[in-house]
């Protein structure tokens, strides 16, 4: 009970400042654009670096998708998120291969409960849709993928088709919240 009221704490808590920086890139979005320009052609390489450096972290990617939108344009901020998200989710995944080689996952998975051994995760159908997840979906599942040694190559193609989804929906939707925010 007190870790379900403590999720819901830290869900609201990301959820108000995910939206507080959304007001404040819509706010501030001359001098945010004056930032990027000084970074010139690395902005977009910063920012996918600083996805696969929120993969490490508990903090979800969706909020940065958003923005990529909003800063980059739509087309752009979908290539430069949906890019993003790939390295995240790959950064994701090897740290799952660590934890299945540090927890000697192989002899212990027979042993978790609920079934939780047997579950299909490589399996394409529970990859996309276990990433359809909002907030923490696509995290749980590539740690997941890299705990139950997912083929690489099913990962990526799984991966990379949901990433191209969120980001289309999430840099789009930045683009008009920002804008829209702006009249």
């Amino acid at each position: 009970m007190h870790q379900k009221k403590n999720k819901k704490l830290w869900m609201t808590i990301g959820l108000f400042f995910s939206i507080l920086l959304i007001y404040f890139v819509a706010r501030n979005l001359k001098d945010i654009e004056k930032l990027i320009q000084e970074f010139g052609i690395a902005a977009p390489l910063v920012t996918i670096v600083l996805y696969g450096l929120f993969a490490l972290t508990p903090i979800s990617t969706d909020p940065l998708t958003i923005i990529s939108g909003a800063l980059f344009g739509p087309l752009f901020g979908i290539l430069i998120s949906w890019m993003g998200n790939n390295v995240a989710a790959l950064v994701e995944y090897f740290f799952g291969t660590r934890v299945a080689r540090i927890t000697n996952f192989k002899k212990t998975k027979q042993n978790l409960p609920f079934g939780l051994g047997k579950l299909p995760v490589d399996s394409a159908w529970f990859l996309i849709f276990g990433r359809l997840i909002p907030g923490y979906g696509g995290k749980l599942i590539s740690i997941m993928a890299g705990v139950y040694h997912v083929p690489l190559t099913l990962y990526l193609w799984t991966t990379a088709l949901t990433n191209l989804f969120g980001s289309l929906l999430l840099s789009l939707g930045g683009f008009q919240l920002i804008h829209l925010l702006k009249l």
